[in-house]
């Protein structure tokens, strides 16, 4: 069998407290993207799991990642018996904030386990592999808290153009330079029930971590200024806790142009073009 495996971007970021567990609580709108990872899975006559992490970001991938951990949690549960070989294609940058190790879980969670599962067991799972797991089940949603997502059903494709700069980011030291917090915010359907109004909304928010990143990585605020002046760049910003950037474009055009563009600007730098899956 074989997956795909989706990135995410967070169109926005509120972090509105830190929790007892030392997680943060946040608040984010978020759509997965064409950007992916191939996963080819089978059973195997083992005692003991094969996994090959293959492809231009391979290297960065811990021997204690996502899909290990997920697989012998799930054996610890006895929702699965069988072993397998797994051969994941990375394409998707690491410490990026696109979510990738998060989507192999995710990905293939969904395939050894067709029906569903209970609350209590999709908590624990979580817990182990990364509190983004539950977005990896919406094409785009609204994070309302940690354990709650609303999905939003606007089929209109959202046109991106994504850049890493070699920057990685720690996502646990961004979050514990978080010194305030934005108020919870209150989720109403009328207000993005249009593409116009989603996207005038999404214009007017933010990434609360941009400024902590920007301020300790001044390359980012230039590259992010870049992105913006680009021709139908609806918006600039960072996905995640970084360290990539991308531009929100208002069609493939002006995103593939700006492609181009980037590449030309910074050669040595990861770009790509992606759209809403």
């Amino acid at each position: 069998m074989v997956l795909k495996s989706f990135s995410k971007i967070n169109l926005t970021l509120k972090v509105n407290k830190k929790l007892k567990n030392g997680l943060h609580d946040i608040q984010s709108f978020f759509c997965l993207i064409n950007l992916s990872d191939k996963i080819k899975i089978f059973k195997i006559k083992s005692n003991k799991d094969r996994i090959i992490f293959k492809g231009p970001f391979a290297k960065l991938v811990k021997n204690n990642n996502t899909v290990s951990k997920l697989l012998k949690l799930l054996r610890s549960l006895k929702l699965i018996k069988s072993f397998y070989s797994i051969t994941i294609s990375k394409n998707i940058p690491i410490f990026a904030g696109l979510g990738g190790g998060t989507s192999n879980a995710a990905f293939i969670l969904k395939y050894l386990l067709k029906k569903k599962i209970s609350k209590n067991i999709f908590n624990k799972i979580e817990s182990s592999i990364g509190s983004d797991l539950r977005l990896f089940s919406k094409k785009k949603g609204f994070l309302m808290s940690l354990d709650t997502v609303t999905e939003i059903k606007l089929n209109q494709k959202l046109y991106f153009v994504l850049v890493q700069p070699k920057i990685k980011c720690s996502t646990k030291l961004i979050y514990s330079k978080v010194k305030s917090y934005s108020n919870k915010e209150q989720f109403r359907k009328s207000n993005i029930n249009t593409i116009k109004k989603y996207l005038n909304y999404l214009l007017e928010s933010r990434n609360d971590l941009q400024f902590i990143v920007e301020k300790k990585y001044p390359f980012i605020k230039k590259l992010l200024s870049f992105i913006q002046k680009e021709r139908g760049c609806h918006f600039s910003r960072m996905t995640g806790s970084g360290s990539v950037c991308y531009g929100l474009f208002k069609n493939q055009i002006d995103a593939k142009k700006a492609l181009y563009n980037l590449k030309i600007k910074y050669p040595d730098l990861w770009v790509s073009f992606a759209k809403t899956v």
